[in-house]
């Protein structure tokens, strides 16, 4: 067994699908500020981004202020469709208990707002397996930048040797790369599993249910 203390995990797509509820959000955003709906496919492989970062892939508008809008548009129907939009994976529960039967601390690192996954968590009683929750409220730069990941570490007392960090993107896999953690790439987002080969992996797994094969290797 290896010598990792810690685990922690991206939100969308890896330890939940939110597609239904960001495809509401996003649309009712752009529509609000006269653009046409944008199809389902471009919405989803905007999931890994910030919403200033969506905005301006979904409508080729530069304008932070613009973009400021846009993210204070979704937030106002994200604050009522997004938990009951949002479809935690079936495999988590099992997952978390194994690694908590392992000893390890573990967390979650997302530019979605940490209190909404928060309220996911509670409505399906699975807030009680995570030591730390970093959203895109508690750090001034987002991932790719390592803030986030940083922190969650700091916050749990562990090494960058001691951390595992498990994503869907190549933004996820840069965030590892930028804070000096190993990484696993999970295939339940939108992303395949050759673009994540120019990255250092540890494990390229099917879904989460391949996690604590990783600690046996």
């Amino acid at each position: 067994m290896n010598n990792y203390k810690a685990v922690f995990f991206d939100f969308d797509y890896t330890l939940a699908d939110s597609s239904k509820g960001v495809i509401e959000c996003i649309n009712y955003a752009l529509q609000k500020m006269g653009y046409p709906k944008s199809s389902p496919e471009s919405i989803c492989k905007t999931i890994c981004l910030t919403l200033s970062e969506a905005y301006r892939e979904l409508s080729g508008d530069t304008s932070d202020s613009n973009a400021e809008l846009f993210r204070q548009y979704f937030k106002e129907r994200a604050d009522i469709v997004m938990c009951d939009g949002t479809i935690v994976y079936n495999t988590v529960e099992s997952v978390l208990k194994r690694l908590k039967s392992m000893n390890l601390k573990t967390g979650i690192v997302s530019t979605k707002y940490r209190y909404r996954i928060e309220d996911i968590l509670k409505r399906d009683g699975l807030l009680q397996y995570f030591d730390v929750i970093i959203g895109g409220e508690d750090v001034a730069a987002p991932k790719p930048d390592p803030e986030g990941l940083l922190k969650a570490m700091s916050r749990v007392g562990c090494q960058k040797k001691e951390a595992l960090f498990v994503g869907d993107s190549t933004v996820d896999a840069r965030t590892a790369e930028n804070a000096g953690v190993d990484f696993v790439a999970v295939l339940t987002g939108t992303t395949g599993e050759n673009e994540f080969l120019k990255y250092n992996l540890c494990s390229v797994i099917k879904d989460l249910s391949g996690l604590p094969d990783v600690f046996m290797l």
